[in-house]
């Protein structure tokens, strides 16, 4: 099938291998794979929630966005709480999670393997495995490399009764 392309191109934009400046910057600042065993446990976890950095700017130059894994152990909840300008993905690979958000937490959702959560900036909201017994296993993508939480004084519907979410990310 014949197609109607200009091959013509800009000098300024040289595809030729010879420019091993060029290869070379691409080798070392391109496509970059995490291997699984090798995510960055030394990032801002929570009693009860267990991080890992995959995607920050300290390992690969990222500056728009933070991406690693939470493991939220059982029975384990957040207070009321929200990030800012932030926006939050949470992707479920094992177990599964219960939302709460709005003004009074009212707003409930739950969230199993394969689903997806979406936590638009400044919303009030409390995380929680619904899990008595199994730890939740999800994905995290925020949209800044900085871990903005704004503790909120709501009551949460539900008490995080088993563990005590109070660290450098949730202050007391």
């Amino acid at each position: 099938m014949p197609h109607d392309h200009d091959h013509s191109h800009d000098p300024a934009h040289s595809h030729s291998h010879d420019d091993h400046s060029h290869d070379a910057r691409w080798k070392h600042d391109g496509v970059r794979v995490i291997p699984a065993g090798s995510l960055d446990t030394n990032t801002a976890s929570t009693p009860g929630m267990d991080r890992a950095a995959a995607i920050n700017a300290a390992r690969v130059g990222a500056q728009k966005i933070w991406a690693g894994t939470v493991t939220i152990h059982a029975r384990a909840k957040t207070g009321a709480h929200h990030h800012g300008a932030l926006e939050s993905v949470i992707y479920v690979i094992r177990g599964r999670a219960r939302m709460r958000w709005g003004d009074n937490l009212e707003f409930v959702a739950e969230a199993g393997p394969g689903d997806f959560i979406y936590v638009p900036p400044y919303v009030p909201h409390q995380e929680i495995n619904a899990s008595e017994d199994e730890a939740l296993e999800c994905v995290l993508v925020r949209s800044d490399n900085e871990a903005v939480v704004v503790n909120l004084d709501i009551a949460p519907v539900e008490k995080p009764e088993a563990v005590k979410w109070i660290d450098p990310i949730h202050k007391s």
